[in-house]
């Protein structure tokens, strides 16, 4: 019987790249129509879609919501795609952790338990990113 080297089932740098992408995408998409709808929309309007907490929010605190979150996007994808400065998208993921961190406490001080799934969702997305290009597969700058 011969025993035959078989390469291990670990995922290649290939396709951690590509998974990373992928979810720096999807958080990118998600965070993305939540700056516009807090950048556009009046806060009855949010309300009407179902962000309630709008109603009793200073309108100048829904829009610095939304206009971090869009430089967090901002910042999650354009260092990645130019590779100058690369780093900087692990720290747009940290900067979009701790939105939906204090979102979480904001959640549960006013009693909003089921918003906090979503918020949950994206926590694990931004953990996989800033995680993701920092150890497992970082962007190379540009020589």
């Amino acid at each position: 019987m011969t025993m035959t080297s078989e390469t291990p089932t670990r995922p290649s740098g290939t396709a951690w790249n590509i998974g990373l992408w992928a979810a720096q995408i999807a958080l990118a998409g998600l965070y993305g129509m939540a700056a516009y709808v807090k950048i556009a929309m009046s806060p009855a309007e949010l309300v009407g879609i179902g962000i309630i907490w709008a109603e009793s929010a200073p309108l100048w605190m829904i829009r610095f919501i939304g206009f971090a979150e869009l430089a967090g996007v901002l910042g999650l994808i354009l260092p990645a795609l130019t590779r100058i400065r690369p780093a900087l998208t692990a720290h747009a993921a940290t900067g979009l952790l701790a939105i939906q961190v204090l979102a979480i406490a904001f959640h549960l001080f006013r009693g909003e338990a089921e918003a906090l799934p979503i918020n949950f969702i994206y926590v694990a997305l931004s953990l996989l990113v800033i995680w993701g290009r920092t150890q497992k597969a970082p962007i190379a700058p540009r020589a």
